[in-house]
């Protein structure tokens, strides 16, 4: 039974995740392709569309749906134009979406909208901003669900969703971290000119509701960081609004002490996060992916507010310069533990075993809310 699945992905961080199911996907025998569009598409976050062609046996198809700067709404607009062109044309069985991003919106609400069948990915978790908003409103728009945790599934129950289009499979992009990477330590530094000796990793975002006062939130983050004495690697942030004030800080640091990429391939990133000192900032992936591989992490500000728990993640405001200061000094070089309440690294086994069966195919389309 082969079917022809669409992965949408508008960011480094969502292929990450999208990569390792798309994969396991094509390797069982499915037709798999990629509607790569949003960050991936511009220079100055990296053209990581690349990375995204680098996979090999799938389709890729590219659309262009913003310059920088573009406002999210506009974002939304265009994104709903050019996918719902797409989907005339090719309609597949399946589109996965991931998580909290407009582009994933866009493509749910088309999804939704011409009775296509459609998995959301990571549903069903909290996080601070708008993001969290985007999440629950693909949520109700998806016809499938996989989510990360129990949590999630049970937030996902309580809107409304049917309990047996749920699927508890874990973060898979734990996957891909979950074993070697392919590449070591000496390769990361070679590839990205790092220099010998120990290393934090900063990935700091915008947050949207916080867009005024994110640039001073960046230069008292980066202030503490400069005292410390330390080297960081820097990924820059995402292109959501707030984003020019950011790279405005980052412009200005002292480049013996930083070194700045727009992004990274993910076998290096994989690599350098396991060897890092510590990981500091808002990115999912030090409340995540960091306690996964039991680097010590620090999230800073409201972006991914209670969204995991664990032994190794520290949280604190962009103002609270002690505490930052102390997070560096008490937990520099430490190791943690593998916390593993986002699964073992076996979603994408999961993910394939459950889109196997004919039962996932089965049952009309049409939303009813489920009460509990």
């Amino acid at each position: 039974m082969i079917k022809s699945i669409l992965f949408v992905t508008g960011t480094r961080a969502d292929f990450g995740k999208l990569e390792p199911l798309a994969v396991a996907a094509r390797d069982v025998g499915h037709s798999v392709s990629f509607w790569v569009t949003g960050m991936h598409m511009l220079d100055r976050y990296g053209l990581t569309k690349k990375e995204v062609a680098r996979t090999g046996g799938v389709m890729v198809h590219e659309y262009l749906n913003q310059r920088p700067g573009t406002p999210q709404d506009q974002v939304l607009a265009k994104t709903v134009i050019g996918f719902s062109d797409f989907i005339a044309e090719h309609r597949p069985d399946l589109v996965v979406i991931h998580g909290d991003r407009v582009e994933a919106l866009a493509c749910a609400l088309v999804a939704a909208t011409n009775y296509i069948r459609s998995a959301h990915i990571e549903g069903g978790e909290v996080s601070g901003t708008i993001d969290e908003i985007f999440r629950h409103c693909n949520s109700k728009l998806a016809s499938h669900h996989f989510v990360s945790s129990e949590g999630a599934r049970r937030r996902v129950v309580a809107m409304g969703e049917p309990p047996d289009k749920i699927y508890v499979i874990g973060s898979p992009e734990l996957d891909f971290h979950s074993g070697a990477s392919g590449v070591t330590i000496e390769d990361v530094r070679a590839r990205y000119d790092l220099p010998d000796g120990n290393y934090g990793i900063v990935v700091f975002h915008p947050v949207t509701s916080e867009a005024a006062t994110i640039g001073q939130q960046a230069r008292d983050l980066f202030a503490v960081l400069n005292a410390s004495g330390k080297f960081f690697v820097v990924i820059a942030p995402n292109n959501d609004p707030g984003s020019d004030d950011i790279f405005a800080v980052l412009n200005s640091l002292p480049k013996d002490r930083y070194r700045v990429l727009p992004s990274m391939r993910f076998a290096h990133f994989s690599e350098l996060l396991k060897n890092a000192a510590v990981m500091v900032g808002n990115s999912s992936a030090g409340v995540r992916e960091a306690p996964f591989i039991g680097t010590p992490s620090l999230d800073i500000g409201t972006r991914q507010t209670n969204r995991a728990e664990a032994p190794s993640l520290r949280a604190v405001t962009a103002s609270d310069g002690d505490g930052i200061a102390k997070f560096l000094s008490d937990e520099w070089g430490k190791r943690y533990a593998r916390h593993d309440a986002f699964g073992q690294g076996d979603a994408a086994a999961q993910f394939v075993k459950i889109i196997s069966a004919d039962a996932f195919w089965m049952g009309d389309l049409q939303k009813r809310f489920h009460d509990q």
